[in-house]
């Protein structure tokens, strides 16, 4: 049996769809299963040993560039490929009409979320199988409660991201326990204030754990040096690519993070991870740290905050630390 699941973007999402391949993997060993995704997510996808092949899709190149002839041809030759493959069922997680769209670029029989469940209905026509599941519920388990549907299983109470990173030398990580602090974010509503990361930064260095300010472009870089002239000693590393950010997180003490994918990726990781929320709420594609049911984080995965544009409620300092401080003992950070 070969399966392709499509999951394109972005990066939130693509971590919550990790668990489907675990179980998958679970109840049906003997399965291939292929992963279509968006270009510049293709590495997470690779760092989950159950997933066979790895499908790069350049949709977000095209969007980018729709006037590119040379756009046009990556993503011709894209489903050039796909079209080259046989599936004997492929699943489209992500409810999308772009996701709709690739996931029939192999003639396979697709399912999908029903026009009641998907985030865009008009995808559903698209489907040869449509599953509803609530839309009330965690994004993890509305994708892991349509693949069960879809093969025929219960999905197995604990989740399972099934990451493992390469054991690859980063010559610039602290050499001493350290916590990552994500500041950088897609919007600049989401972001939690400069002085609120350094007060909590100094709170940290005084506790005796190292800083990582990881960044993504030049604005966060500018960004993760400013906070880091407060926070002397404070590492601000090189352009990470996702592996070598799964690397370093894996390796973290703790992870705190405004709502940004690396803050997943982290979750994912299995490490203890604080979520920041200031215009966004965390319920429904908030951070997700193996709970058994859809009420909580999990035990290594904490949600504080969350607001709307009109009325933002970040968490402040204290609230932070405190969330912290389960995680600060010796066998957490030696």
């Amino acid at each position: 049996m070969r399966v392709l699941l499509v999951k394109l973007s972005s990066l939130g999402d693509v971590i919550h769809n990790l668990p489907v391949v675990s179980d998958l993997a679970r109840v049906r060993p003997d399965w291939v299963i292929d992963w279509a995704i968006e270009t510049p997510y293709a590495e997470i996808a690779t760092l989950h040993p159950a997933v066979g092949t790895v499908l790069p899709v350049p949709l977000r190149q095209l969007k980018k560039h729709w006037w590119s002839a040379a756009a046009w041809r990556d993503v011709r030759a894209s489903r050039a490929c796909l079209s080259g493959q046989h599936y004997d069922r492929i699943l489209d997680t992500q409810g999308l009409l772009k996701s709709a769209w690739v996931s029939r670029w192999t003639g396979g029989p697709v399912t999908g979320f029903s026009a009641t469940s998907a985030r865009e209905p008009l995808a559903a026509r698209f489907y040869d199988q449509r599953v509803d599941v609530p839309r009330e519920l965690h994004a993890v388990t509305r994708n892991r409660l349509l693949a069960g549907q879809a093969f025929g299983y219960t999905p197995p109470a604990t989740v399972d991201y099934g990451l493992v990173p390469p054991a690859r030398p980063l010559p610039w990580l602290p050499a001493t326990p350290f916590v990552v602090l994500l500041h950088a974010t897609s919007r600049a509503n989401k972001t939690w204030p400069d002085s609120s990361w350094i007060k909590l930064g100094q709170r940290l260095q005084a506790s005796g754990l190292n800083i990582l300010l990881p960044w993504g472009n030049e604005l966060e870089h500018a960004t993760s040096r400013r906070i880091a002239q407060s926070l002397p000693g404070a590492t601000v590393p090189p352009r990470m690519t996702l592996t070598d950010a799964a690397v370093a997180l894996a390796r973290a003490a703790v992870v705190i993070g405004v709502d940004t994918g690396l803050a997943h990726l982290a979750v994912a990781l299995g490490r203890p991870t604080i979520g920041l929320y200031v215009t966004t709420q965390p319920r429904l594609t908030g951070l997700f740290g193996g709970a058994q049911d859809d009420q909580s984080a999990g035990d290594h995965a904490v949600n504080l905050g969350g607001g709307s544009e009109s009325a933002p409620a970040p968490p402040d300092v204290d609230t932070v630390w405190g969330a912290l401080q389960p995680h600060l003992n010796p066998a957490s950070t030696g």
